[in-house]
């Protein structure tokens, strides 16, 4: 709906690990973090489609009202690596183990995705 804002700044995200994966009936979550107290996690709620890609193949795959393919195991516990936003529609998370993640903002209508920094009070709404 708003697209991904060009300044937007995911570094605090490289370096911290999936702890949480949580599945709702229209959206899925994740958190992000060092493993250790210390403040600093990324929280992302994501209503739209969400894909997994190892080398090029799809290997997960979640979308509304449907149960996450288990490809999205292979990402609990593993280190990103690197981000990007190729364009204002689309943020692309790699992982220790090869596989990005795909979060898409699919919708001129509704909102795409919250993001939230732990220990920031502004939240990004894509």
């Amino acid at each position: 709906m708003y697209r991904i804002p060009k300044d937007l700044d995911l570094s605090p995200v490289v370096g911290r690990f999936t702890t949480q994966l949580r599945i709702g009936s229209a959206d899925l979550q994740f958190r992000f973090d060092n493993g250790s107290r210390l403040p600093g996690a990324v929280n992302f709620a994501v209503q739209s489609v969400v894909d997994l890609f190892r080398a090029g193949e799809l290997v997960g795959h979640w979308e509304a009202g449907r149960w996450p393919d288990l490809g999205f195991y292979e990402i609990l516990n593993i280190e990103v690596i690197r981000w990007e936003v190729p364009n204002d529609r689309l943020i692309v998370l790699e992982f220790a183990n090869g596989i990005e993640m795909h979060l898409e903002d699919d919708s001129d209508q509704y909102e795409s995705m919250q993001i939230s920094f732990e220990g920031n009070p502004t939240e990004v709404i894509i």
